[in-house]
C-alpha cells in the first residue's frame, strides 16, 4: 500500500472587495461570503500543483496500478458554518500569476492574480464573456471578475468536486479529485489548478446571517499544515517465498524497524523492514538465541501509520486500503514515500494488527527525522 504527497507550486486568493489586490505570498487562502457596508462580497482561492510532479508520480511511482488523488487543506479559522455549507472545487480554465502580495500589504501589491486581473494589474483580465468550451464564471454585473473554471457538463466528465460542512464536522478538507487529475494527465484539459468557491446560493447574498469565512493554510504557512495533493494506490504484496519464518501469534511482542537509518531526505523512498520477536519466547533446547528468529506480522490485518512526534497528529493514518504491511522472503515491510513530509521534523511509526482476535496498536518509539533534500521539484511559476 502506498501514499505519496506533493505540495502546491502556487496559490492565491481573489477578493471581490479588493479588485486588484494580490495575496500570492499570504499564509492564508480563503473562501468567504459577507456583507461589507451593505454590499455583498466574496473571496475564492486558486491552487495549482506541478504537472511534471504529478506525471512523475503517476508514471514512475504508480505505473499501471489503479490510484486515487485527494486535495487536502487544513483549516486555520472557520466561522459561519450552517447546516448547508458547501465548497466547490473546479478545474480553473485560465492561466494566472501567483504574485508576491499579502492581504495586509500597504500599499497593496498587484503583481499577480486578483479579482479583476489574471496575471497582474493592467494585464489580462479574467474573461467575463466568451469563456470558451465548457468553461464559465460568475460575478455581479457591477463587479466582473473572480476567475473562470470548467463545469465538466459538456465534457461528459465529473470534474466538479464538493465538500459539505456542518458546525460539528471536521473542518479540514479532503476532496477526491481523481477525475480531474486523470483529465489533466491525459491532456483532456490544461492544468491551471483548482478554483475553490462557495456554492452559488451562498455568494453575493444580501443577508448578514449568510456571512461565512473558510480560512486555510497556504503553501507559505509557517506551520506544518500546507495544502497537499495526496496520491493513494495499492501496492500490497504478501509473499514470503522460501522463508521458513512464522507469523507472530503472541500479542506481547517487540517490534522495531531494523534498517531504520533515522534520518531521511525529503522526497526519498525507503523500504522499512520490521523486526518482530515475542517478548517471552517459548523455552526450547537450542544453542542459538531465541531472539534471532524474525517473525512476520499477520497477513492482511497489519497496518502502519505515521504521526508527527511533537504534535501527535497523524501524517498518514491507518487505512485498510492503503497502509497494509506487506511481506517478502526477508521480512514484513512497507514502502515509505518521504515526499510531502515537512522537513526538519521528527516522525513516529505505529503498527496496528490483529493477533488471536485482539486488535493491538504498537507505538514502540520507532522514530525518524526528515531533512530538506535541497531538490526543488515543481518550482513556482
Amino acid at each position: 500500500m502506498a501514499i505519496y504527497k506533493i505540495f502546491p507550486t502556487k496559490d492565491t486568493t481573489l477578493y471581490s472587495e479588493f479588485k486588484s489586490t494580490n495575496t500570492g505570498l499570504d499564509e492564508i487562502i480563503e473562501v468567504s461570503s459577507y456583507l461589507k457596508e451593505d454590499t455583498p462580497q466574496v473571496s475564492r482561492y486558486l491552487i495549482k500543483f506541478s504537472s511534471t510532479e504529478m506525471a512523475d508520480v503517476i508514471d514512475n511511482k504508480i505505473g499501471a496500478k489503479t490510484w486515487s488523488a485527494y486535495l487536502k487543506t487544513f483549516a486555520a479559522d472557520i466561522t459561519g458554518l450552517n447546516l448547508e455549507s458547501k465548497l466547490y472545487f473546479y478545474p480553473a480554465s485560465g492561466s494566472w500569476g501567483m504574485g508576491t502580495g499579502h492581504f495586509n500589504d500597504s500599499p497593496l501589491v498587484d503583481n499577480g492574480a486578483g479579482w479583476v486581473w489574471r496575471t497582474y494589474s493592467g494585464s489580462n483580465q479574467w474573461n467575463t464573456s466568451g469563456f470558451g468550451n465548457y468553461a464559465t464564471g460568475s460575478y455581479p454585473s457591477t463587479n466582473p471578475g473572480g476567475g473562470t473554471w470548467y463545469t465538466g457538463s459538456a465534457l461528459g466528465l465529473n470534474v466538479v468536486h464538493t465538500q459539505s460542512f456542518t458546525y460539528s464536522d471536521n473542518i479540514d478538507t479532503e476532496v477526491d479529485v481523481t477525475t480531474t487529475i486523470h483529465t489533466w494527465d491525459s491532456g483532456g484539459l490544461a492544468n491551471e489548478g483548482f478554483l475553490v468557491k462557495n456554492q452559488d446560493s451562498s455568494e453575493f447574498v444580501d443577508n448578514r446571517n449568510n456571512d461565512s469565512y473558510y480560512k486555510f493554510f497556504s503553501i507559505d504557512t509557517h506551520t506544518i499544515y500546507p495544502s497537499q495533493l495526496e496520491f493513494r494506490w495499492n501496492d500490497y504484496i504478501f509473499n514470503t517465498g522460501s522463508s521458513t519464518n512464522s507469523i507472530i501469534t503472541t500479542p506481547s511482542s517487540f517490534i522495531s524497524i531494523y534498517n531504520n537509518v533515522e534520518t531521511y531526505y525529503s522526497g526519498s523512498i525507503s523500504k522499512m523492514r520490521f523486526a518482530v520477536v515475542p517478548k517471552y519466547p517459548t523455552r526450547q533446547f537450542q544453542t542459538s538465541s531465541l531472539y534471532t528468529t524474525n517473525y512476520y506480522l499477520p497477513e492482511d490485518t497489519s497496518l502502519y501509520a505515521i504521526k508527527d512526534t511533537y504534535t501527535n497528529e497523524m501524517v498518514i493514518d491507518f487505512d485498510e486500503d492503503y497502509t497494509k504491511i506487506g511481506a517478502d522472503a526477508t521480512s514484513s515491510y512497507f514502502k515509505l514515500y518521504l515526499s510531502g513530509f515537512e522537513p526538519e521534523r521528527h516522525y513516529s511509526v505505529l503498527v496496528k494488527t490483529i493477533i488471536d482476535g485482539d486488535t493491538i496498536i504498537y507505538d514502540e518509539d520507532i522514530t525518524f527525522k526528515v531533512e530538506e533534500s535541497g531538490i526543488v521539484f515543481g518550482a513556482r511559476s
